[in-house]
């Protein structure tokens, strides 16, 4: 009788690659987990329970088939786990890197619940893909048959590119819009290449190139071409461009030099890495080397302005957040990472105000505002109330505990919002929710306009990358339906 390839999580114990150094990888912009190696990957892959009901799976938003992968992987049929995780996920190399795997597919492993390490889920899809590449397994797209319907796709980010995968296999023409020099969006200038380095998301964008994907970039929709001239030149338009509007401090002196957005200061580090020339970066304004750095707020955003500021050479790097460590809504491991690296989480804090001191120097610099270049946060303890609308308690104020921190750069990492996009196309019948985002079918991404259809961020509002790619991907199903059904009319 066969050996049992899998449920081995009884003997062999949970097993991440290898993680640099701290003292090691916070000095650089590297990735900081290593790969596994095979014998690692498939023996990792077979601790799998192989349940009846994959919670993993149910808990994953592209529903991965990750039992079905996991033991293809431990019986060394590499080629055809690579077949099954590409069928369900655009991008399965990006989401081993950078999905929350502790709060989804890992957070519900059932061995886990059952007092057993949950099975390295993640680091096992970046092991499949990553070996497919190195194989040459990943191809171009090559439609059986070229269609004649066109899409425009407004955003280069994970949504539209996962629509843009999935048309362009069903042969449909698609042209992909972006205001930015290179693809990718917050793939790209987001997020810091420790956590995804930039060729595993240059290779994705190539590949679609190769597939016939046409890419028209440094292109801002309202300015260098108008909404209405891409329904003009396409059968659908989809709108896939994220949320980039930073939500502002409004405490008094938050107007001061110095304060500077997280979008902004993570674009600069990243364009930076790909060797361009930043002037903000140059002049210091956008770069933490040698300074005082103060981070406000606890999601992934804060994290990776954190340590990016440690890489940069900051003399102190400290996250200021108005909950405790478990009420954070950033990723656990991120703050484990980031501790190690040196960063210094303040809990239970917020920025009440902030201080200039300006100097003689300083007043023609444009940079400058009024309130100076900020030296100080006022920074208020806070304490833990009753829970507020969402059922997470409410940070409270604690009287007299006010204390003054020394800084040199703030970093306001407070989440995004989306623009007012209705307003900035001259489109006052695109239809938004009272939060600004675009009113549209969650299951097919179907907006109030004729043809045209929104998915990701600027739907949902700010989320997670795994969901803008099953956001595409089902708005790209629901196109090639209403294209067919369009068809057959036409036919009759």
């Amino acid at each position: 009788m066969a050996k049992q390839p899998m449920l081995k999580f009884v003997d062999v114990q949970r097993d991440m690659p290898t993680k640099r150094e701290a003292e090691e990888r916070n000095k650089d912009f590297h990735e900081i987990y290593a790969e596994y190696a095979k014998a690692k990957a498939e023996e990792q892959a077979s601790r799998c329970s192989q349940c009846g009901v994959p919670y993993c799976q149910s808990h994953c938003p592209l529903h991965n088939n990750i039992p079905d992968w996991l033991r293809l992987t431990a019986t060394g049929r590499l080629e055809e786990a690579y077949a099954i995780s590409q069928a369900t996920n655009t991008f399965p190399e990006i989401c081993g890197r950078i999905c929350p795997q502790d709060r989804l597919c890992e957070g519900n492993c059932v061995i886990e619940q059952s007092g057993h390490g949950t099975v390295t889920i993640g680091a096992v899809e970046k092991y499949i893909t990553d070996t497919a590449w190195e194989e040459g397994w990943v191809k171009p797209v090559t439609p059986a048959v070229e269609r004649k319907e066109s899409v425009g796709i407004i955003g280069a980010g994970p949504g539209g590119l996962a629509a843009a995968d999935m048309l362009r296999r069903a042969g449909v023409q698609v042209t992909v819009y972006d205001r930015y020099d290179r693809g990718g969006g917050l793939l790209t200038y987001g997020i810091p290449g420790f956590k995804l380095e930039k060729d595993v998301v240059m290779r994705r964008i190539e590949q679609l190139e190769q597939s016939g994907v046409s890419f028209v970039m440094n292109c801002n929709v309202g300015d260098d071409i108008s909404f209405e001239e891409l329904r003009g030149k396409h059968d659908a338009v989809l709108i896939a461009t994220g949320v980039y509007k930073t939500r502002e401090l409004t405490q008094p002196g938050a107007e001061a030099g110095g304060i500077v957005r997280a979008i902004d200061y993570l674009t600069a580090s990243n364009k930076v890495s790909f060797g361009d020339t930043v002037a903000e970066y140059d002049s210091g304004e956008l770069n933490a080397e040698g300074k005082k750095v103060v981070v406000i707020g606890g999601g992934d955003t804060a994290m990776d302005c954190v340590r990016t500021a440690i890489r940069q050479g900051a003399e102190s790097v400290k996250c200021l957040y108005r909950r405790d460590r478990a009420n954070m809504p950033g990723s656990q491991r991120e703050v484990a990472n980031a501790e190690e690296e040196g960063v210094d989480f303040v809990w239970l804090s917020n920025p009440s105000g902030f201080t200039g001191d300006p100097k003689v120097s300083d007043i023609n610099d444009p940079k400058t505002t009024a309130a100076g270049r900020v030296r100080t946060v006022q920074i208020q303890k806070m304490r833990l109330g009753a829970p507020d609308a969402s059922g997470r308690q409410s940070p409270e104020v604690i009287e007299g505990a006010d204390y003054d921190e020394d800084t040199d750069l703030v970093i306001k990492a407070l989440g995004f919002e989306p623009e007012d996009l209705p307003t900035l196309w001259g489109q006052p019948d695109l239809a938004v929710t009272r939060w600004g985002t675009i009113r549209a079918d969650f299951g097919t991404g179907k907006t109030s306009l004729d043809g045209v259809y929104a998915v990701g961020d600027i739907v949902r509002g700010a989320s997670l990358v795994v969901w803008a790619i099953r956001d595409g991907r089902d708005c790209a199903a629901a196109m090639l339906e209403d294209f067919n059904a369009k068809a057959s009319v036409a036919a009759e």
